[in-house]
């Protein structure tokens, strides 16, 4: 792979190329692909989707909002301190390119910003729930109908792949999603193949699908465009990551791996004492002990050490993808930058506690069972509602459900977009939002 295509600032639809150096620095183009995801109503629904807490009234709880500012901001510092020393590998792609360092921050930032966009309420679980409608519930109905590939998508609901969706597909006379920048979209594409086969390599980017069949055109489009290596064979849609994926992915790794153990700390989930000896442990190479024994309360000691351990990720996370580049652009790095982490002990300790004492608390589970509830029973609703409405025989109680949703159903369309619309529709919805409609729903 070649950074000139890389770094493609390409939109859906454009009809002529784009160049670096004619590009307007008070704005550049990679800046407003921030822009249109900050501005976007899936990533403003993020406000009231928990990161970790399903449906928490607390606010020492993250939001996927919040998370996502952060994630992007540790991104942002990620891709300038990588292309910074790029740059200096690569001069031409600032002598005849005009690329600058900032460029790769920026990429990085807005991929990362979108990286949870399409992640559905209830945090991971929503997912589940989606899944499980299809495999376990009603929505197994639609295996005879959908082929392969399809059924895999919904049984496997993947958010990376509906986050995709949302930021490129067509709807509402809005030609191309968001139209983002073909290099963003790369950086996000943390998985670029569709959902099976499923895991075919310990790879990691085979970890999980990116792309639902219902967009494989377009994705092929970006990926021819970016120079992504083709993985596997022409039976199945499949690439290298774009570079800046491992950097995308690094930050979020980063953040949840320390922003969790905090949240769950706020909650007293987790125990203060523990807490700060785990973290100690992480950044024990730069802590400066007197500055640390001079803070009296803990939670100034809990946002010190935080600082400490992000910046001490953030510097080994650019140091190992630098040493690795020649790797990454041939694709053959097959591991995430915190596999390789010589903190990756520390790394899983912290986050052991966490799935211990604040994922399987009985707070989160008891929360999560609801979650399950409310979506099963939306995706009833409004996948009985399509199929009625594709087959003609709509009746008056599913035309009242579908005016008051914005689905962009359309009855020429194979059955399977349709039912994905539904998914897409509900994995939109906030958390909140999804318990009014629900309980909307059980009134009838």
């Amino acid at each position: 792979m070649q950074w000139e295509s890389l770094l493609s600032l390409k939109r859906q639809g454009d009809k002529r190329k784009r160049l670096r150096k004619e590009q307007d620095d008070t704005r550049l183009g990679f800046e407003v692909d921030y822009d249109r995801v900050i501005f976007s109503s899936a990533f403003r629904s993020l406000q009231d989707k928990t990161q970790v807490i399903p449906m928490s009234k607390t606010s020492f709880v993250h939001t996927r909002l919040t998370h996502s500012l952060e994630v992007s901001v540790v991104g942002r510092s990620l891709g300038r301190i990588v292309g910074k020393s790029i740059l200096d590998k690569h001069p031409q792609l600032a002598v005849a390119h005009g690329y600058h360092f900032n460029d790769f921050g920026a990429i990085v930032a807005a991929a990362a910003l979108a990286h949870d966009i399409g992640n559905p309420p209830f945090g991971h679980s929503g997912e589940k729930a989606i899944g499980d409608y299809f495999l376990h519930g009603k929505g197994k109905r639609f295996q005879s109908i959908f082929t392969e590939k399809e059924y895999q998508d919904v049984i496997d609901f993947e958010g990376n792949a509906n986050g995709f969706k949302i930021l490129s597909e067509s709807k509402n006379g809005v030609e191309g999603g968001l139209r983002l920048s073909y290099a963003t979209l790369g950086a996000f594409m943390k998985y670029p193949k569709e959902s099976l086969p499923k895991k075919p390599t310990p790879h990691i980017a085979d970890k999980k699908f990116g792309v639902f069949q219902s967009e494989k055109t377009f994705f092929k489009e970006v990926a021819n465009e970016l120079g992504l290596l083709q993985r596997g064979d022409d039976s199945s849609i499949s690439y290298s990551r774009h570079p800046l994926a491992f950097l995308v992915e690094a930050a979020d790794d980063i953040c949840y791996t320390i922003i969790d153990f905090e949240d769950g700390i706020n909650l007293g989930l987790i125990e203060e004492e523990v807490a700060l000896e785990y973290l100690i442990k992480l950044v024990k190479d730069t802590i400066n002990i007197n500055k640390y024994n001079q803070l009296s309360h803990v939670s100034d000691r809990l946002a010190y050490l935080r600082s400490l351990a992000i910046n001490t990720l953030v510097k080994e996370s650019s140091e190992l993808f630098l040493q690795n580049e020649e790797a990454i652009l041939k694709g053959e790095f097959s591991k995430s930058l915190l596999d390789i982490s010589q903190y990756k002990a520390q790394i899983e300790d912290i986050i052991k506690v966490s799935v211990e004492k604040v994922y399987k608390s009985k707070e989160v589970i008891e929360k999560e069972i609801s979650g399950y509830q409310i979506l099963s029973s939306l995706l009833d609703a409004y996948t009985q509602a399509a199929e009625s409405y594709c087959n003609g025989t709509i009746k008056h109680y599913e035309k009242l459900l579908l005016s008051q949703a914005s689905i962009p159903l359309d009855a020429l369309k194979p059955l399977y977009y349709n039912i994905l619309s539904c998914c897409n529709y509900i994995s939109c919805m906030t958390d909140g939002n999804s318990l009014q409609i629900f309980q909307k729903i059980k009134v009838k």
